[in-house]
């Protein structure tokens, strides 16, 4: 099976183009393109194309909270929100803290099939701190975060020095403060190798929102203030800030309806996030659809040192992509996201842009607002 992709703009630039698509790879791309015996066709109908999304900060609680999402749903909700692959973080239970429960949870995104699912493993034995657990027998990628504003400010400051100091990587979880993008600004004129991420929820909700006391905002670090949000966008725009990470967090209904304080930390993300990042950057005029795919494809596989994710449209390279349509419009409805936890912030908000298509190595996991069945369809 093959697919063609007809009158489609990749990174939302020039004329429409046609993109067949075969083995996995984009075989062809321009205007008018023949129609390959036994391919699908799809109507871009002037969508922007884009390299499949790569979030580098999800929670999918399988082992342990299937409760709240397994493995299949948020693989589901990713292909729905675009993404091709995803790093799935190690709180689970029990904690993904050995090579047994990374390479379950690897097995079975591979199984499920939606996306790339790849395993963090935990640092130390439990998330304790006080034994290191057996890296090297995972090998998995690792990432900081902090919570109150000094907290979160001072631990970029250390790892930013250690990492200087050490000649070492290190990728800051969550920026959320102004603060913090003034120290990833010292840091990367020192020439340290520092990158960020910053959450979807924190480029567009403020501590506006707490007012009510509605745990659903309940999430770590907080949300801070406007002018919090204001940096944050101007970072992701300038560069300072690397890439956009979901940090999506499901969490069952008597986690979060109890009060704020008691409340379990985290909101869900990966159907919104691409939504959220068009309506506060790209319709403003801040930046483009090929920043997008920056901040949302590239760099993140960039960091994660993936190869065959955010790669570009053209000819020869992996068929992991993602169609948007920029002017959809849509309502947020809890109750018809993919995951099986409700704790999204964004009910009853409209947005513009959406993904419509998602495409992994040729195969098909999303169109529509619908997710393909777990294992299923075949490469084009």
């Amino acid at each position: 099976m093959s697919l063609l992709l007809t009158s489609v703009r990749p990174y939302g630039e020039g004329d429409p183009v046609d993109v067949a698509i075969d083995g996995g790879e984009i075989t062809a791309i321009g205007a008018g393109l023949p129609v390959p015996e036994g391919a699908e066709v799809i109507d871009g109908a002037g969508a922007v194309l884009l390299p499949g999304f790569v979030d580098l900060h999800t929670h999918l609680r399988e082992p342990g909270r299937e409760d709240t999402e397994t493995i299949e749903s948020g693989s589901a909700a990713a292909a729905l929100g675009g993404y091709t692959a995803v790093f799935a973080m190690a709180n689970t239970s029990p904690v993904a803290d050995s090579a047994v429960i990374t390479d379950h949870v690897y097995r079975r995104g591979r199984e499920v099939g939606l996306v790339d699912v790849h395993p963090v493993g935990a640092v130390t034995v439990g998330l304790k701190g006080e034994k290191l657990a057996e890296m090297g027998m995972m090998a998995a990628r690792l990432g900081l975060t902090g919570w109150p504003r000094a907290a979160e400010e001072a631990i970029v400051a250390r790892d930013a020095l250690l990492a200087r100091d050490a000649g070492a990587r290190v990728h800051i979880c969550h920026a959320s403060t102004a603060g913090t993008v003034e120290l990833l600004k010292w840091a990367k004129e020192q020439g340290v190798s520092i990158t960020a991420e910053v959450t979807p929820h924190h480029l567009l909700l403020d501590d506006s929102r707490l007012a009510t006391y509605d745990a659903v905002n309940r999430v770590n670090p907080p949300l801070r203030e406007a002018s919090d949000v204001a940096a944050l966008r101007k970072a992701l725009r300038d560069g300072v800030i690397d890439c956009v990470a979901t940090d999506h967090a499901p969490h069952a209904d008597q986690d979060k309806c109890c009060e704020f304080a008691a409340a379990r930390p985290g909101m869900l993300g990966l159907e919104t996030a691409l939504a959220i990042v068009a309506q506060v950057a790209v319709e403003p005029g801040d930046i483009t659809w090929r920043d997008v795919a920056r901040v949302m494809s590239e760099k993140p596989a960039e960091i994660a040192r993936l190869d065959d994710h955010g790669r570009p449209i053209e000819v020869g390279e992996p068929a992991n992509l993602t169609l948007v349509d920029p002017d959809l419009g849509w309502t947020v409805h809890a109750d018809d996201l993919a995951s099986r936890s409700r704790n999204t912030p964004f009910a009853d908000l409209d947005f513009r842009a959406k993904p419509v298509l998602t495409v992994l190595r040729g195969r098909i996991t999303a169109r529509d607002g619908v997710a393909a069945a777990p294992g299923t369809g075949e490469r084009a």
